[in-house]
């Protein structure tokens, strides 16, 4: 079965692909998109079959498949590794995808290259679907890269728009940055471990905790050195701070890419990346503090940048950037647990907003301003529903999904001695007011008050097709429920049988958490929704008024913090400066001066001073046999 489910989106993929080469027509595109929703849903089934499965019999399965590489001491087996953390990796890439797959046959029912875009969509689920089921860390990286190229291949899928494909190459490039570090990461545990194996590195990583490794001069501790590497590759994919200039950008691409990338995929990546190597990052607590320092900055930055956007899919991008944050710090203070259970619940809720909101531009011929919108509630009901409830559950409103995974870090970060718990603590309940405010801010735009549409556009809005509409209430349902469902086998009472030593796990007792404390999320994000009922409903000029008054900070975050001005001044601009120059003075001047163009050039000046010897006149040949024949009479007698 665990075969099943990494192969059958590998061919949707390929005969999908091998379909689009063919002349497009509705036989082909209706074939391409049954096939490759029909193996994706199979996958789901098997995924959640073996979740359930895993539940309650956990078990921790490596099955080798063949040898990749073997070159001296260094081997790598190509395998399939199934533990729990597998199982909830496997569940959340696989029903997403399928739900996304089965949505875009609707949303993309218009578009020219649909076996295209639905074979790069089982691309993607196969690539991500290879990085959680890697045994090493090599079949690993194979998975990185694979999702690396998948989101560069559908963030660039509307090849002919020049913003979708510089947002591709954006993408591409700064997550490269990441991908090395997360190979300096490999090598060193080669180096160190004398193997990339997760059995082998992760049972004897207690007898290298005190290992001490010489890099640039310096001794460093071995598995701190390695788990800063790992993190620098999580924090490219995952879009933390620093290297999350990629991710607005990335809402180029079709909807259901940016559905795919920020609940089940790409994303998630790096989150799981920290949680599998549990037992690396234990043993590294300057790392650990690395960890939940760059969480909790993201949160705080990305949902500050959140409050002003006016991009509906950007404003969603930025609230799933603050959630990694969330995660990372929960990681960062050892529970990784709660880690994999915010990634679990947030999956769904989040695939729900991008859908949603793909709904909302799909109604509103295709607009994503949300200041150009407003009063279509009772032209798309379903819709705002759904929104609705992926709002609370963003939010944590008591009992949804969200309520419990994201409470959950928040009273991690209280209870933890971590030396930046407090830190990370005071940033996450700040980010909870400010996520509860962008989230309603966005519904009181798009659905209420009156509406700053086009009157010829505002009377075409119209509810989406029901094959748009059942993925949003399948979603709904996790964002809902999943999280009271699950809560006791991910952090409660079940967690030790059911994680069966798959991660490192660190109880608190959250018990004796002080009222005040546990209720004050929940709190704050009412206060939260109040402000934007405010100041987007009751009274409109508001929200105005503060951004003329404080024109500098409005600017500072529409301008996301001037982090690409910054990057553009820092290194772009000086690196197409150095290209320029080695270009036209290094390879123009020196290399082709006196290379290739030279040695042409001097050619050139030799044969037109010869030819000027052939004139075409025979008197002048004549003059010249004649001082021919002298030369070599002078040179006979002199000789003799």
């Amino acid at each position: 079965m665990i075969h099943s489910i990494v192969i059958l989106p590998l061919l949707g993929f390929l005969i999908a692909c091998t379909l689009s080469f063919f002349k497009s027509n509705a036989f082909i595109d209706r074939l391409a998109e049954i096939i490759t929703c029909t193996f994706i849903v199979l996958a789901a089934f098997f995924s959640f079959y073996i979740f359930i499965d895993n539940i309650g019999n956990p078990s921790i399965v490596s099955l080798k498949l063949f040898t990749w590489i073997e070159s001296g001491s260094f081997s790598a087996d190509w395998s399939i590794y199934l533990d729990s953390v597998t199982s909830v990796m496997l569940v959340v890439i696989t029903s997403v995808s399928a739900l996304v797959h089965v949505y875009s046959i609707g949303y993309m029912s218009h578009d020219d290259s649909k076996p295209r875009f639905m074979g790069y969509l089982s691309l993607f689920t196969f690539a991500m679907i290879m990085l959680v089921t890697a045994d090493n860390f090599l079949q690993l990286f194979f998975g990185w890269e694979g999702v690396g190229l998948a989101s560069y291949l559908l963030i660039g899928f509307w090849y002919k728009k020049p913003t979708a494909n510089a947002a591709a190459i954006k993408a591409f490039i700064v997550n490269r940055v990441g991908d090395f570090g997360l190979a300096l990461g490999i090598f060193t545990i080669f180096i160190v471990f004398g193997s990339i194996e997760y059995e082998n590195v992760f049972n004897s990583a207690a007898k290298f905790s005190d290992t001490q490794f010489a890099f640039i001069g310096y001794e460093i501790h071995a598995l701190t050195l390695i788990c800063i590497f790992l993190f620098i590759g999580a924090m490219g994919k995952s879009a933390q701070l620093f290297l999350h200039t990629w991710l607005p950008d990335a809402m180029e691409g079709p909807t259901p890419v940016s559905a795919l990338i920020h609940a089940a995929t790409m994303v998630t990546a790096g989150v799981f990346l920290v949680v599998r190597c549990s037992p690396l990052f234990d043993l590294a607590p300057i790392a650990m503090d690395f960890v939940v320092v760059i969480g909790a900055s993201t949160a705080f930055f990305a949902a500050t940048i959140g409050l002003v956007q006016n991009d509906i899919k950007k404003v969603i991008a930025y609230s799933t950037c603050s959630q990694l944050g969330y995660m990372f710090v929960a990681a960062g203070l050892g529970a990784y647990g709660v880690a994999m259970f915010h990634l679990f619940t947030h999956a769904f809720f989040k695939a729900l907003l991008f859908l949603g909101a793909g709904s909302v531009i799909h109604a509103v011929h295709e607009e994503q301003d949300i200041r150009k919108m407003g009063g279509i509630s009772n032209f798309i009901p379903i819709t705002q529903v759904m929104m609705i409830i992926g709002t609370i559950s963003l939010m944590g409103f008591p009992f949804t999904s969200g309520y419990y995974s994201k409470d959950a870090i928040i009273e991690t970060a209280y209870l933890s001695n971590s030396n930046f718990a407090d830190y990370a603590y005071i940033l996450l309940t700040i980010g909870v007011v400010m996520t509860s405010f962008y989230s309603w801010r966005l519904m009181f735009l798009v659905f209420n008050g009156k509406t700053r549409m086009a009157e010829e556009n505002y009377r075409k809005v119209h509810e989406s097709s029901s094959i748009m509409l059942i993925p949003l209430m399948i979603l709904a349902i996790g964002a809902l429920f999943f999280g009271f469902i699950f809560k006791s086998y991910f952090i409660g009472y079940n967690s030790d049988e059911f994680w069966n030593g798959s991660i490192v796990l660190h109880h608190e007792d959250h018990h004796n958490i002080p009222l005040l404390i546990y209720y004050l999320p929940a709190i704050l994000g009412v206060v939260g929704f109040f402000i934007a009922w405010m100041m987007y409903l009751r009274k409109s000029n508001i929200a105005k008024n503060i951004a003329e008054l404080n024109k500098p900070l409005y600017n500072f975050l529409l301008n996301k913090w001037y982090f690409d001005e910054l990057y553009n001044m820092v290194l772009v601009k000086p690196a197409i400066g150095i290209g320029k120059l080695f270009w036209k003075l290094i390879d123009g001047y020196i290399i082709d001066g006196f290379g290739p163009n030279g040695l042409a050039s001097l050619v050139s000046r030799i044969s037109s001073r010869t030819k000027q010897i052939q004139s075409g006149f025979i008197y002048h040949y004549a003059f010249a046999i004649l001082i021919g024949l002298s030369l070599i009479i002078t040179l006979i007698i002199f000789r003799f």
